[in-house]
C-alpha cells in the first residue's frame, strides 16, 4: 500500500435543501455531511462504517462529483474537483469510477453485456472498434466471466454475474480509484465471499484503490486497510482495521463492534453488549455539540455545547469525542 494519499478531502460539508408538508410549504435543510476531514492512501481500501443515513453513500458520490459539495475541498492530482463543472470534470470521469448497490438496476436491460461494458472504452477512446471485442473479453476474463456472456441480456444473469458485468464497466476505464457503495449487500452471503475474493484481486493487479461502503463489519474486517465509522454526517474515528477492532476510542465504535456477533457460542452468551438508547437524530435538526451525545453512555456537560475537534489521539488514530484523552494505551481511552 501506497504511503501517499492520492485523494485528500477537507472540510467536506453537504446539505440537500428540500420541502417539507403536504404541499411543501416549509423549506428545510438535511445536514448529510458536516465538515469531515481525511486522506485516502494510493493502493489502499478506505471502509466507511456507520448506521443507515449516517452520510457514507452521500461521502462517496461526493467525493466523485456525483453530488456537488456544499462546501469544502476534495483535493486529487493536486486540483481541488468540487469547483469543477461537468466538462471540465471528464477527464477525471475515467480515473474515478463507481460501483452501485443494486446490480439488477445499474445495467441497461435494453444493452448486451458487450455493448454495456465496451460502451465506456467508446466514449472515452480507449480502443478502436477492431480492438473492442477482445477488449471486453479480456474484461469479463478478469471479473470471472466467459467471454460468451457478451451477447447476454442482464435478465439472463444473476445477482452476483451481474456485480461481476458492473465491475467490468468500472474497469473498463481503466480507473485509479473506485467507490464500492455497499456493493456487496444484495447479494446471497456465499456471492458476497466471491465478490470481496474478486475485488482483493483486481486490487493486486491494477493497483486500484477503493473506498468500500458497508455496514457489514465482519466484512469489512476481511477487506479493509483503515476503517472510518460515521455518525450522523460526521466522522467519529478512522485508524487501521487492527487498531480499530482491537482498540476503539469512541463510544458510537465500541457500541457497534458490540453488535457483532461472535462465533463461539459460549462467548457470544457471557459478552456483554454495549447496547444504544434512543434513536439517531434527525439529519434535518442535528443536535448541538457532539452529535452522539443523545445516546451517548459517557455523555458530559461539554458534549451537549462543544463539537469535538477531530484530532489524532494516538499514531495514526483519528478521533473526535471528548472524553478521550491523549496519550491513552490499549484501555480505549474511556473513563470507567
Amino acid at each position: 500500500m501506497g504511503a501517499q494519499p492520492l485523494m485528500r478531502i477537507e472540510n467536506l460539508v453537504k446539505h440537500f435543501h428540500v420541502r417539507l408538508g403536504a404541499f411543501g410549504e416549509r423549506a428545510a435543510t438535511v445536514h448529510a455531511l458536516d465538515d469531515i476531514t481525511f486522506d485516502i492512501l494510493d493502493g489502499e481500501t478506505l471502509s466507511l462504517v456507520g448506521e443507515s443515513g449516517c452520510g457514507k453513500s452521500t461521502t462517496g458520490f461526493t467525493l466523485l462529483n456525483l453530488h456537488k459539495a456544499t462546501h469544502g475541498k476534495v483535493i486529487y492530482q493536486g486540483k481541488n474537483i468540487v469547483e469543477l463543472d461537468e466538462k471540465a470534470m471528464r477527464p477525471y470521469r475515467r480515473q474515478l469510477q463507481i460501483v452501485f448497490q443494486d446490480p439488477y438496476s445499474t445495467l441497461n436491460p435494453r444493452m448486451t453485456i458487450g455493448e454495456a461494458v465496451g460502451e465506456p472504452i467508446l466514449f472515452h477512446k480507449l480502443a478502436t472498434k477492431a480492438e473492442l471485442k477482445d477488449g471486453i473479453a479480456t474484461l469479463l476474463a478478469d471479473v470471472g466471466l466467459p467471454p460468451r456472456f457478451a451477447s447476454r441480456y442482464p435478465h439472463e444473469l444473476s445477482g452476483g454475474q451481474r456485480q461481476r458485468v458492473a465491475i467490468a464497466r468500472a474497469l473498463a476505464c481503466q480507473p485509479k480509484f473506485i467507490v464500492c457503495d455497499e456493493a456487496i449487500s444484495a447479494l446471497d452471503v456465499s456471492v458476497q465471499a466471491q465478490i470481496i475474493n474478486l475485488l482483493l484481486d483486481l486490487q493486486q493487479k491494477y493497483g486500484l484503490t477503493y473506498l468500500f461502503i458497508a455496514h457489514d463489519l465482519a466484512v469489512v474486517r476481511h477487506i479493509s486497510d483503515r476503517v472510518g465509522v460515521m455518525y450522523l454526517g460526521r466522522l467519529a474515528e478512522l485508524t487501521s482495521r487492527e487498531e480499530l477492532f482491537d482498540n476503539p476510542l469512541h463510544p458510537y465504535t465500541k457500541a457497534l463492534l458490540s453488535a457483532v456477533p461472535e462465533a463461539d457460542p459460549a462467548h457470544e452468551r457471557s459478552r456483554k453488549r454495549q447496547v444504544l438508547q434512543g434513536d439517531v437524530p434527525s439529519p434535518l435538526s442535528p443536535p448541538s455539540g457532539c452529535r452522539f451525545h443523545t445516546r451517548c453512555p459517557v455523555a458530559m456537560d461539554v458534549c451537549s455545547k462543544v463539537v469535538p475537534e477531530w484530532r489524532e489521539a494516538l499514531p495514526g488514530h483519528h478521533v473526535a469525542c471528548h472524553a478521550v484523552t491523549e496519550g491513552i494505551s490499549g484501555t480505549g481511552g474511556l473513563p470507567g
